[in-house]
Formats: structure tokens, C-alpha cells, sequence
């Protein structure tokens, strides 16, 4: 989805641009894609949905928009807020400085908050409670209004919301194209690999290293991408963790029962406890997944081979090797027809797919990267491309990163960090000190 000039002013930053001068700015952050509910006693999360906070009743919920500044400065900011019933005392803060807020009235309406004095540029973070009312409900709260008084902060023709060098401010502007979801899940990172060589590749081996607490849920790290699918390992919830494998369907569709039956993706075999069936919503194929308590901090093993057919199916296998079982596992061996095909597109991610923790970061190391011929030649991985997806590059989210950990590529997203990677950097690990990856493929089960 491509924004105009006028359409981008009018939907993302209600900008005012002349060629004969730069008036102030007013910007209407809606909560829907950029507020999250803060974790409450019992562990859950403060409801938001993409009218904003409606129905705010309990004392024990409190709320935090974000949005990113490019310079320092006073901004004023007000919300567009009804209290269906009596009165109610709203505390409003950044970076500590609160200001309490006297709100009655039944009409969705502009309700003054104050200034607050923004000392350097990045994510500001607006922390909203509720300290006392005498009606059933605190508010319903639709947008915060950013204010700032006498400044060019504009958006210029063609450049995206928050880009380096843009003054306007970063957020997700409106809903066109699920963006408030998409906003909310934050940016997803990625690591091209680029490979040229003569022999096809058979073979992607690849490890992965979360550090401590850098593994919220929704997490999906991704190993080892290719053309028709991923292989990597997920936190699916507080006592779940898998390690995923999934091929696409040739038939195009997110409805797996639509699948015509000599297009779908056939299991030819899988491994101990492995989960197989089909998946949708983005795309359809074959699914495979392995429950594993993975662990932050332990380095595990990924190799993906392909295998193509004289009927013109191509065969992908995935194994998986974890340093507390010392040994490859088995996770699938899929069919996928009308495909003749080595292993292209090689790649990695890092994304996260539950919009409640888009506002935490999560970090994953990507290392010792091989590819492998039909001969079991293997030759070293160490140059990879950083590239982001559309939240990123229309500047809605910029919280999102790639570069280099010791020996190893690192992606990084999501808990609103103010450092973020040009995308399309190229990147270099150093070269591995061994002549060949960790796995002997005459051994694999």
C-alpha cells in the first residue's frame, strides 16, 4: 500500500506545509495502534482495541502511548476522551512529570492534559491512570492530541513519518491495511543472505542464541528461510515453546481448505512428538512443530536440506540439534509439487507475532551460518543484508535493528530503542574458525 503526498499529510500527520513558510503542527495520535495496557496484578494486560480504551473501569489498569519525537521541545497534549457518567481524576505522565486531570462530561471531546518540556529526541512514553471517579467508568479514550508550539515540525513530500532527517513525529497514523495490528506486533527484521556459487545448494545450517530476557511472548526466531518456507523456534506462550517448520502451498490462498488436493503440502515423514497438520492466514501449506522448552542463552542448531524429485516435487527436511540432548531431531520431511528446486532466498527473521508485547524488545543472535552441495561441500556464510518490513519503511515504527555480535549477525525490535539500523545494510561476520559446520548428514535420523 503506496500513500500520495496529500493523502500521507491528511492520514498520518494532519501536517500544514506551505513553500512560503513552516507553521506549528497538531497530530492526532490514535490509541487503537499505539497505546498498550500495562500488566496488571493477576498478570493480564489492560484491554485495548482499535477504537482506543473503552470501558476503563478498573483502578488496577493503567495505559502507555508512545510515539517518537526527532528534536527536544514543549509539546502540549490533550485527549479526545468521554466520561459516560460523574466525574473522574485522570494522572497523566512522561519521563515522571505528572500533571492530574479533572474530566466529566458525556461527549467525546478535546480534554486539555498541560505541557511537558521534551529534553532529547526518541520515544516518549505517556503514562495515563486512573486515581479516583465517581462514575462507573474512568473514560473512554479515543486519541491523545501532540501539540507543538511554533515549530516547522513537518512532514516533507515523499518522506515517510520519523525517517532520519523528517522532524515529524513517529507513530502508526490509522487503521488502512490492518496497520493498527501490524503496528502493534511492531516491525519484523530480517537477514538476506547472499550467496552466488557454482553448485546448487542442498544445505542451510544455521544456530541461534537468544540472550536473557530478550525472548518475550510472540517471539519467532527464524533460522533457516527459504523460497517455500521457515524453520526457527517460537515462545508461544508463558509455559510453550516450539520449534516451527512450515512450506508453502503452490496454491496461492489463506484458506487451507481451498487448496485443490495435487497442490497441497504432503507429510512424508516426522519426528518423535512432532505436531503435523496445515496452517493459514498467511498462505496455506504444511506445519510442523515440536513443543521444546527452549532456553535464552543456550545456542541451538538448525539444518534445512532440499531435495528435488524426478516427478517434479521437491522434498524439504528440517532437523534440530539442542545442547541439552546433544543429537539431531527429526522435525519433518514435507512434499511440495510442482516445484524442482534447490535451497534459494536463504534468509532469517525475527518478528513477533502477538501485538500485547510489541511493546517489549526481543533480541536474537544468528551465527556460523553454512550452505552445503549435493557433495556435502560446505562453504561459510558471512556477508547478510539487514531489511525490515513495511511497519519499518513507512517510518510507523523505527524501534528495530541488525548488526554484528562478536561472531555472530544479531536482529533486534519491538520495546521502542531509539537506535535503528539504515535498512539495507550490509553486514560481515569474521570467518568461522572451522572448515565446516557441526554435523555429519550421513548420521541424520
Amino acid at each position: 500500500m503506496t500513500h500520495s503526498f496529500s493523502n500521507f499529510c491528511l492520514s498520518a500527520l494532519l501536517c500544514l506545509f506551505t513553500t512560503s513558510q513552516l507553521t506549528a503542527q497538531r497530530v492526532s495520535i490514535p490509541l487503537g495502534g499505539n497505546a498498550w495496557g500495562n500488566v496488571r496484578a493477576d498478570g493480564s494486560r489492560a484491554p485495548i482495541d482499535s477504537n482506543g480504551i473503552t470501558g476503563w473501569s478498573d483502578v488496577s489498569a493503567s495505559y502507555t502511548i508512545w510515539f517518537r519525537v526527532s528534536r527536544p521541545g514543549p509539546i502540549d497534549l490533550s485527549f479526545v476522551a468521554a466520561v459516560p457518567g460523574g466525574s473522574s481524576s485522570i494522572g497523566v505522565s512522561i519521563s515522571g512529570v505528572r500533571h492530574v486531570l479533572d474530566w466529566r462530561g458525556k461527549g467525546m471531546m478535546a480534554r486539555a492534559a498541560g505541557r511537558w518540556e521534551i529534553v532529547d529526541t526518541g520515544y516518549q512514553a505517556v503514562d495515563i491512570r486512573g486515581l479516583g471517579k465517581s462514575g462507573p467508568v474512568f473514560a473512554n479514550i479515543r486519541s491523545l492530541e501532540v501539540g507543538v508550539p511554533g515549530a516547522p515540525a513537518v512532514s516533507l513530500p515523499g518522506a515517510p513519518s520519523g525517517s532520519p532527517g523528517n522532524p515529524a513525529l513517529a507513530f502508526v497514523p490509522n487503521n488502512e491495511g490492518n496497520f493498527f495490528y501490524w503496528g502493534r506486533r511492531g516491525p519484523s527484521v530480517h537477514l538476506l543472505y547472499p550467496f552466488s556459487g557454482p553448485a546448487p545448494v542442498e544445505w542451510f545450517y544455521n544456530e541461534v542464541t537468544v540472550p536473557p530476557g530478550q525472548d518475550p511472548i510472540g517471539s519467532y526466531f527464524m533460522a533457516d528461510g527459504f523460497s517455500e518456507g521457515y524453520f526457527g523456534m517460537q515462545v508461544n506462550s508463558p509455559t510453550e515453546r516450539r520449534i516451527l517448520f512450515s512450506v508453502w502451498s503452490p496454491f496461492s490462498t489463506d484458506d487451507p481448505k481451498a487448496i485443490p488436493d495435487n497442490l497441497k503440502i504432503v507429510l512424508v515423514r516426522k519426528g518423535d512428538s512432532v505436531h503435523a497438520g496445515v496452517f493459514g492466514d498467511e498462505g496455506s501449506g504444511g506445519q510442523s512443530y515440536l513443543v521444546y522448552p527452549w532456553a535464552a542463552g543456550n545456542t541451538y542448531r538448525f539444518l534445512l536440506q532440499a531435495a528435488p524429485q524426478t516427478s517434479n516435487h521437491t522434498r524439504f527436511t528440517a532437523w534440530f540439534n539442542a545442547p541439552e540432548t546433544g543429537h539431531w531431531q527429526l522435525i519433518a520431511s514435507w512434499d511440495r509439487p510442482t516445484t524442482h528446486t534447490w535451497l534459494t532466498h536463504l534468509h532469517s527473521f525475527l518478528e513477533n507475532f502477538e501485538p500485547e508485547s510489541g511493546d517489549q524488545t526481543r533480541l536474537g543472535e544468528f551465527g556460523n551460518q553454512w550452505v552445503g552441495d549435493s557433495a556435502s561441500h560446505w562453504t561459510p556464510l558471512t556477508h547478510a543484508i539487514f531489511t525490515a518490513d513495511n511497519t519499518a519503511q513507512k517510518g510507523y515504527r523505527l524501534d528495530y535493528a541488525g548488526g554484528v555480535h562478536g561472531e555472530a549477525f544479531f536482529l533486534r525490535n519491538g520495546g521502542f530503542f531509539n537506535t535503528s539500523t539504515p535498512i539495507y545494510s550490509p553486514l560481515t561476520r569474521p570467518m568461522p574458525r572451522d572448515m565446516r559446520p557441526p554435523v555429519d548428514v550421513a548420521e541424520l535420523p
